[in-house]
């Protein structure tokens, strides 16, 4: 990390995330992959968040929204870059943004705010339909090193892979800023879809690569830890591979950290605990903690956001996660 910087960009779509509860059998009867992301019309959105059996949650989410209001709820110094619909739903997620201490440098549009239908199963894994609304209306020439001004680390949703253009000109906006580019690959169906693309711009610009196991498979075609994480730490100074109740690893200048699951209580729901556990690291990062206390705190905090229903961490989670960081 450059000294004297400590703000986090998070770059990537403004969607407001709806939250329901239902079973294998009703992921089965709408026709999409369990534990993946699909990609819907927002009249298809609503077509099968009528057939749902329980009253929905509404928050604010996205994947690199979620990490910044991590890093804000921690203290940090966060910012999200993104854009919303000029209605009351992104309203709604701006005014979210500001109660949670990141700063919201928001563009709009006449398009409606997007929106994701996340579905819960029993096992606490999650199934997303997204409508990307107004977000999938952000311009390549939008976003520019301004964006990233004075800042750390920018984190980038693998999600934005879908729009190639706008993935390039972000890269190149957080470099020519002087940041440091953190990419979680967010889901294995993104890797899937973007594997023509995705090692170039990793190679040429990413300095920390995040991934669970399903998309380190996709990614390395691996399904050992060992050799998917090195796989991965091939052209990035930091490589992070999640591997679920057994932990996590982090290899950085080819030494591998071995970090301990944190918690023993059963998950409830897993929506944003990878988006919580890049908050954890890249704070620790920008205090200067050392690989296995960043490690720790990003365990605590993928593991409290698991124990409640959305990503939004109660008082009393994050009180219990700022004892981690007074150790």
């Amino acid at each position: 990390m450059k000294p004297g910087k400590t703000r986090i960009v998070g770059l990537g779509s403004a969607l407001v995330d709806i939250l329901i509860s239902e079973s294998d059998e009703f992921v089965r009867r709408i026709g999409v992959k369990k534990g993946g992301m699909t990609l819907v019309a927002m009249p298809d959105l609503e077509t099968i968040l009528k057939q749902a059996s329980t009253k929905p949650i509404v928050v604010p989410g996205g994947s690199a929204c979620n990490t910044a209001v991590g890093i804000g709820r921690l203290g940090g110094q966060a910012r999200f870059v993104g854009k919303r619909g000029d209605d009351d739903t992104g309203q709604f997620f701006e005014n979210a943004l500001a109660d949670r201490g990141v700063e919201a440098l928001l563009m709009t549009s006449s398009i409606p705010t997007g929106r994701v239908l996340s579905i819960i199963t029993p096992d606490a894994q999650r199934t997303m339909i997204t409508y990307l609304g107004a977000s999938a209306d952000t311009q390549p020439e939008e976003i520019t090193q301004a964006c990233f001004a004075d800042s750390a680390v920018v984190h980038m949703e693998g999600y934005l892979l879908f729009n190639p253009g706008l993935m390039t000109a972000a890269l190149k906006a957080a470099k020519n800023a002087g940041a440091l580019v953190s990419l979680d690959l967010a889901s294995f169906t993104v890797v899937e879809q973007s594997k023509a693309i995705l090692e170039e711009m990793i190679e040429q610009y990413v300095d920390i690569l995040i991934a669970n196991e399903d998309e380190a498979l996709a990614y390395t075609g691996l399904n050992d830890d060992a050799g998917a994480l090195a796989r991965m730490a091939r052209h990035v100074n930091m490589a992070v591979l999640k591997v679920g109740a057994r932990g996590s690893f982090i290899q950085h200048e080819n030494r591998v950290y071995r970090i301990p699951a944190m918690g023993t209580g059963t998950a409830i729901d897993t929506t944003g605990a990878g988006d919580l556990w890049a908050a954890g690291l890249l704070f620790g990062l920008t205090k200067g903690y050392n690989h296995e206390k960043c490690g720790r705190l990003a365990s605590a905090c993928g593991y409290e956001v698991c124990q409640v229903v959305g990503a939004d961490i109660p008082d009393e989670g994050w009180i219990r996660i700022k004892k981690i960081m007074g150790e």
